[in-house]
């Protein structure tokens, strides 16, 4: 599979393959070469359907019966490669040869590449195309920059303030501690200080130990299973105990949750009932429902376990089975690629739920967690050393 756009003959020309064949799509004007003309390119696939729009002008590739998942597991390269023979012969129409110009504010599926000395794994034979202190979004949050004898200043918009617009006016003589994020309220022109994992207060100030953890709805954990290297990723498991009195939210989210490809396990409440999502590759299950008058959201601690055999899933609630499914019976994809990494109660501060899940689970989660163990291993993981914000200890009242 590969995912290719390029310069041809002065068009632009992307080129993808899902595994059946190979689509090719190009731009209906070319691109100016006169070295000083910038053009704004979009390009990409929704499934196996591809779209080109070069400078607002728009060129579709409607879909049709065949693969839509890109299965890619390479470095992303811009601009060349590092060796011209990874070049899939398929990918381009005449013999590989690096970009020469400039490229500046890419983003991947809404994610923007920071195209620094330092961000990159790696490259070569780089330079800067801007060529003066100022450089591409130097000033953030459109500041506007301007060049001065010693380098360079930032002339920031009303609510932005630093040497490079970086600060909120909200946070800029805020109280927040070391272990703590500022985040700015700009509605009430305040802020609110954000606790890593471990710390608590208004001002994230006062060390907690917990084996229980308390989400507040801005909360999350983020766990790296140490093990996930010696997992058989065909028969996962994940277990756990809660409490709510909310009818949506996320509880965990097994997955990396980067783009719409990578695999998935998801557990949450939708309309007050147990709701389960998982995604082995190429396609999303259907989710299953519990959708028995039993309700989740009584304020009870609820055990619930999914256990994935290759497509096969079981989901216990309270040690009893309520759902066993088969959501791929011809077996294309069996295993569950989670990248080693668990969400609890949420994702990181500014990703909300409901857009990360693409609308499977509605919000973040209020209630309490505890007991998590993955696979079969013997012992509980240790919330208390993952990162997160926002968590309190759900061993002292409510």
């Amino acid at each position: 599979d590969f995912l290719c756009i390029s310069l041809v003959n002065g068009f632009i020309q992307l080129r993808y393959n899902l595994g059946d064949r190979t689509i090719i799509l190009q731009s209906l004007q070319q691109v100016h070469v006169n070295g000083n003309t910038w053009h704004s390119l979009n390009a990409g696939r929704v499934g196996n359907e591809g779209y080109v729009d070069l400078d607002g002008i728009n060129i579709t590739q409607k879909a049709s019966p065949g693969m839509n998942a890109l299965d890619t597991h390479t470095d992303f390269f811009v601009g060349g490669v590092s060796s011209l023979n990874l070049v899939n012969p398929m990918a381009i129409e005449n013999e590989p040869t690096g970009f020469t110009g400039c490229i500046r504010q890419i983003v991947i599926n809404n994610r923007e590449l920071n195209l620094t000395v330092s961000d990159p794994k790696g490259g070569a034979n780089i330079g800067d195309c801007d060529g003066t202190d100022c450089g591409y979004t130097v000033c953030k949050n459109n500041g506007t920059c301007q060049l001065e004898n010693s380098g360079f200043s930032c002339s920031c918009p009303r609510e932005w303030t630093g040497t490079t617009c970086e600060q909120s006016i909200y946070c800029s003589q805020n109280m927040c501690g070391s272990h703590a994020l500022c985040i700015p309220q700009p509605s009430s022109f305040s802020y609110t200080c954000a606790c890593t994992l471990g710390w608590t207060g208004k001002y994230c100030d006062n060390k907690i130990k917990f084996y229980i953890a308390k989400f507040v709805g801005n909360s999350y954990i983020k766990y790296t299973d140490p093990f996930y290297g010696k997992r058989d990723l065909q028969y996962s498991r994940l277990s756990l105990n809660f409490t709510t009195n909310q009818t949506e939210g996320l509880i965990a989210w097994m997955g990396k949750s980067e783009d719409e490809d990578n695999d998935f396990l998801a557990i949450g409440l939708a309309n007050g009932t147990l709701k389960v999502v998982i995604n082995l590759g190429e396609r999303i299950s259907v989710p299953l429902m519990y959708s028995k008058y039993f309700t989740c959201s009584d304020g009870r601690w609820h055990f619930v376990t999914v256990v994935q055999n290759q497509t096969c899933i079981k989901v216990y609630l309270d040690e009893e089975l309520i759902l066993f499914e088969d959501i791929d019976p011809e077996r294309k994809y069996t295993a569950l690629n989670y990248g080693g990494i668990c969400y609890f109660g949420g994702f990181e501060i500014g990703r909300k739920v409901n857009i990360v899940t693409t609308g499977l689970f509605q919000k973040e989660f209020f209630g309490k967690i505890k007991d998590v163990v993955l696979f079969q291993d013997s012992k509980k993981i240790q919330l208390m050393k993952a990162e997160g914000y926002n968590i309190h200890d759900g061993n002292s009242g409510n």
